[in-house]
């Protein structure tokens, strides 16, 4: 079933077009990368998305169920956490989360269980008496996805969630999100940060210029950019090293040895690391560490668009 499916949408301002005629579906139960630089056309999307902009054509449907004919029901099922932090300040945490959820139809003890239950799952039950201007930034950014989720909305969409914050807080935001997919919430994932995309994204999108450039798990992403992969052999003993005993080995293509390191180059489909390493314990040589070259996914970015995500 697919949560979220965009048909041929476009969105101009005069003559610029911010996004062209763009198509996608997020599934289920995914936790959907949405990658593009500054200006690709990610957040005019996503504030469309949001009921906060208006298409100039196409057509968004949630759950089944088009925006512009249904625009509440959209609204009820959707969870937003933006990029800057929406949050009153000078109202406590509880009434910041009750705030929210109230906007959704949440009254009296419904109301209240949700907004405890929201503050808890991101760790701030003991802080409900707390006013945010006391938090530290971490603790502001958790305050916003508790006001996002406590009307528990089937798609979640978040907008750089970690931006800004110490490594603590932003493990545990992204252990939050995967707690939250596993609890059945489908979740749209923008970030600056390649390393949180890699690993928590099942399958990402990358737009550039409005378009959707290229779609797919990591490992799709990976394989558009290159089909082999490389892997270094830090080995002692290479001297009696027999190079032929390893380029024989099936989907090997080239291998060099560079003083003591093993360079092998091999099809990006066949998984054959575990013969090439029986074959060196055969030829009695001493392994001493081993490393994958792989493509990451800021290099894929890069290849794709020519330009780092911070652009």
């Amino acid at each position: 079933m697919n949560v979220l499916e965009i048909r041929n949408l476009t969105k101009k301002f005069g003559d610029f077009i911010a996004v062209d005629n763009m198509s996608l579906n997020v599934r289920e139960g995914e936790i959907f990368g949405f990658l593009g630089a500054n200006g690709a056309g990610k957040s005019t999307t996503i504030n469309m998305i949001s009921s906060l902009l208006r298409s100039t054509k196409g057509e968004i449907v949630i759950l089944g169920r088009s925006i512009a004919s249904d625009v509440q029901f959209a609204k009820m099922n959707i969870g937003i956490v933006p990029q800057d932090i929406a949050i009153y300040e000078d109202m406590t945490a509880y009434e910041n989360v009750s705030f929210f959820a109230g906007l959704y139809g949440l009254r009296g003890a419904h109301l209240k269980e949700r907004t405890e239950e929201a503050l808890n799952f991101v760790g701030l039950g003991d802080k409900q008496k707390s006013l945010p201007k006391n938090f530290s930034g971490g603790m502001k950014r958790r305050l916003n996805i508790a006001c996002a989720i406590a009307h528990r909305p089937k798609l979640i969409i978040m907008d750089e969630p970690t931006v800004g914050i110490d490594p603590q807080s932003r493990n545990y935001i992204l252990n939050s999100v995967k707690q939250l997919n596993r609890m059945g919430c489908t979740i749209i994932y923008t970030s600056h940060y390649m390393e949180e995309v890699e690993e928590i994204c099942t399958r990402i999108a990358i737009v550039d210029h409005g378009k959707i450039i290229a779609e797919g798990t990591k490992e799709q992403l990976k394989a558009i950019v290159t089909d082999t992969k490389n892997v270094w052999i830090e080995v002692r003993g290479g001297d009696h090293l027999n190079i032929n005993s390893v380029k024989h080995i099936q989907g090997v293509l080239s291998v060099r040895l560079d003083d003591h390191m093993l360079k092998i180059s091999s099809k990006g489909e066949i998984n054959n690391l575990n013969l090439i390493l029986q074959q060196l314990i055969q030829d009695r040589i001493e392994i001493r560490s081993i490393e994958e070259q792989a493509p990451n996914l800021e290099t894929v970015f890069l290849t794709l668009t020519g330009r780092n995500l911070r652009d």
